[in-house]
């Protein structure tokens, strides 16, 4: 029979959480958010100016939507990063 001491004492201890893995889950946060900001940064250009040029040249169009497409590709290579660190420890 547990006293109510030993119980409260199990509620007290905190779960293994080492350096490591703090400044693993600190570098996946960086990761996305820094990979997040520029691919919206890039989007944001290239959007404005694929549609500027669509407008006066139709052509450009199919390359303005690959070039956003690349730029989109940057938030997922930091997703992708942060997912490895996240299994790492």
């Amino acid at each position: 029979m547990q006293t109510k001491f030993q119980e409260i004492k199990k509620l007290d201890e905190a779960p293994d959480y080492d350096l490591f893995d703090g400044f693993c889950d600190f570098a996946a946060g960086l990761s996305v958010g820094f990979c997040g900001l520029a691919a919206g940064f890039a989007i944001g250009v290239v959007g404005d100016a694929g549609v500027r040029g669509t407008a006066q040249q139709p052509k450009l169009f199919v390359g303005m939507v690959l070039i956003l497409i690349f730029g989109e590709v940057l938030g997922l290579y930091g997703l992708i990063i942060a997912l490895i660190l996240n299994t790492a420890h």
